[in-house]
């Protein structure tokens, strides 16, 4: 019979993560919050994913929309969210309380993008810039409901893009001409797109990582359009450049926003969240399927898990970053 010398033991050890200490969240429970939009949630879940590997306990997500998430963990009702676009969420995030309560931790979603889009007939045609919709007779080639004006596909309250737009529309003398549509998106770019399909001109705010540009691809059906000088609420000078044209809206990055007493308490979290990066064409990837009906809780997890398992070198060294956290 063979005999453990000390060295082997602690060989073992170091190579078993089974009996080395690999969760330092065993007794916490983390809360999360999510966006009501379920095409949104996939990187959450992976997140989830790691904390559990880590031994945290993660309890039912809630969902809100973005202004109510910022709400919530600024006053304590949530620990984290993997949805804070760092520019355009700023003012939610000063708002709720700001870094006396809350951090924005690492970079989940590196080089997120927002702007209008147009079909590309339309752009071929030589409507490249919003500006100039200011022209009844251009703006009338997007008219939907015969009123004259383009009808934008805008976005949802309570998101923020919604405060760039109309800030936009008044900057742009665009208010005579354009109706800045608004509602549920989902329901909105549907419309978009089946007139699209029925070969019909459209112009849509967009952003990516979404499914959208997943059916409505930019370059083949769609192109950006260019603004005509950045201007942002609250004279913001973020960069709005992307590939040589000023889209109108920040060049983003999306980081987890987590209360600072949580992350003071859960180091190895901070560390994960610190080290977690999702390239955006993963998360367009998944949301197109969670669109098409891969939907439910079940569904999504088993989106994550996969994406795991294709990417288990980059995930293990997050949880690796995690566990070397004293």
């Amino acid at each position: 019979m063979k005999h453990f010398t000390l060295t082997t033991a602690l060989a073992l050890l170091l190579a078993n993560p089974v009996f080395a200490n690999d969760k330092p969240g065993e007794g916490t429970t983390v809360r999360v919050i999510m966006p009501a939009q379920i095409e949104e949630h996939f990187h959450h879940y992976v997140l989830l994913r790691a904390l559990q590997d880590l031994g945290y306990t993660t309890a039912d997500p809630a969902e809100a929309e973005y202004q109510t998430i910022h709400l919530a963990i600024g006053s304590g009702d949530a620990d984290f969210t993997a949805n804070h676009w760092q520019t355009l969420h700023n003012a939610f995030f000063e708002e709720s309380g700001g870094a006396a309560v809350m951090s924005k931790v690492g970079v989940i979603l590196p080089g997120a993008l927002q702007g209008y889009m147009v079909d590309k007939a339309s752009y071929d045609a030589g409507i490249t810039d919003l500006g100039m919709l200011k022209d009844p007779e251009v703006a009338k080639k997007f008219d939907a409901d015969g009123d004259g004006k383009a009808d934008l596909v805008g976005c949802m309250p309570g998101w923020g893009c919604e405060r760039v737009i109309e800030h936009q529309l008044t900057e742009f003398g665009l208010r005579d001409t354009v109706t800045h549509n608004q509602g549920s998106y989902q329901a909105i770019i549907g419309d978009a797109i089946a007139r699209h399909e029925n070969g019909e001109p459209i112009i849509y705010y967009n952003w990516v990582p979404y499914w959208v540009s997943g059916v409505l691809v930019p370059g083949k059906d769609v192109e950006w359009l260019s603004v005509p000088y950045t201007s942002l609420p609250d004279g913001n000078d973020a960069n709005t450049t992307f590939e040589g044209k000023n889209l109108g809206f920040a060049v983003d990055n999306v980081s987890v926003l987590a209360r600072n007493d949580f992350l003071e308490a859960n180091p190895a979290a901070k560390a994960l969240f610190e080290a977690a990066t999702i390239p955006v064409n993963d998360v367009s990837v998944a949301a197109l399927e969670i669109s098409k009906g891969a939907d439910s809780s079940e569904e999504i997890w088993a989106l994550a898990d996969k994406w795991i398992a294709d990417h288990r070198a980059t995930y293990d060294s997050w949880l690796a970053a995690a566990r070397a956290v004293k």
